[in-house]
């Protein structure tokens, strides 16, 4: 019975060294989270400018892509507001700009690793423009929009802006966008361009280091 006891616990002795011989043959033990790093976010910003020294209001909305948290590509869209009180002899009333515009987010990242981050958003795409009487606000406000009070621009947004990790799952931005379009044709309209500087902050919420955190890699993967 002693025999057969001993003989048993050396089997298991034989068979556990040979199993952790042949594991350590086809595996390496690692954490590659720090190799392998993706992101998702959806971000809101809000930002103020100037449109031929009318205070303009630009609100915005954006989901993208992190690369390695080092570079972003997404879709992003604006909505703005401008406070341009002009007079139009057409309808005998004070205008205001109002419209949106949207297109390709991209967003390389300098100093990912860091606290504070560095980046270069650029936005590239388009949107339409119109004019509203400067009384909408008023609860009597009757105004029928026509197809002749909007028009397209295509429109090309750079920019610089501050990064601040707050954590896995928020990040802050402060920045500075300069806004280039096209001409437009609105009627009776002094503007034929929304060019100008906005600054603001924003808010990004997701996971931007959703890395791979297997602790055993097959070697034959690498071959």
């Amino acid at each position: 019975m002693k025999q057969s006891k001993f003989v048993i616990f050396l089997a298991v002795i034989v068979v556990g060294f040979f199993g952790t011989a042949q594991e350590d043959e086809q595996y390496v033990t690692f954490n590659d989270r720090n190799n392998v790093v993706h992101g998702v976010y959806l971000g809101l910003t809000s930002r103020f400018g100037e449109v031929n020294n009318a205070e303009t209001f630009t609100g915005g909305l954006k989901i993208a892509y992190v690369a390695n948290q080092q570079f972003e590509v997404g879709f992003e869209g604006n909505f703005f507001y401008s406070d341009q009180n002009y007079f139009n002899t057409l309808n005998s009333q004070q205008e205001d700009l109002i419209g949106g515009y949207g297109g390709l987010h991209l967003e390389p990242i300098f100093f990912s690793k860091s606290r504070v981050n560095l980046s270069f958003p650029l936005l590239i795409g388009g949107g339409a423009i119109g004019q509203i009487g400067d009384d909408f606000k008023e609860e009597d406000f009757e105004e029928e929009l026509t197809e002749e009070d909007f028009d397209g621009m295509f429109v090309l947004e750079p920019g610089v802006s501050a990064l601040f990790n707050i954590s896995r799952y928020v990040q802050l931005e402060v920045g500075v966008k300069y806004r280039f379009t096209s001409k437009f044709n609105l009627p009776n309209s002094p503007i034929n361009r929304l060019n100008g500087f906005t600054a603001g902050l924003g808010i990004k919420l997701g996971v931007f280091n959703m890395g791979r955190n297997r602790y055993k890699k097959n070697i034959q993967d690498e071959e």
